[in-house]
């Protein structure tokens, strides 16, 4: 029976991988080209929100009537 401990792992070979650099270029173009899919939809939410935030603030500046505008109330 073959015991493994804790330390076994740190130990272990190292793995290599050989990558052509045409993959490894196209794998860095794909990644760069995701983070921009991402930036992109994160900057859509983010203007969505403001716009709905600065909706909210005009209303809010906005008398709600005639009475209110003429006192200032």
């Amino acid at each position: 029976m073959i015991q493994h401990s804790l330390f076994d792992s740190f130990f272990a070979p190292t793995r290599v991988i050989v990558v052509s650099e045409e993959r490894l270029v196209q794998a860095e173009r794909e990644a760069r080209e995701h983070h921009v899919k991402a930036i992109d939809c994160r900057i859509e939410e983010l203007t969505k929100y403001r716009n709905s935030i600065a909706k909210q603030l005009a209303a809010e500046a906005e008398p709600e009537s005639l009475e209110e505008a003429l006192t200032g109330g």
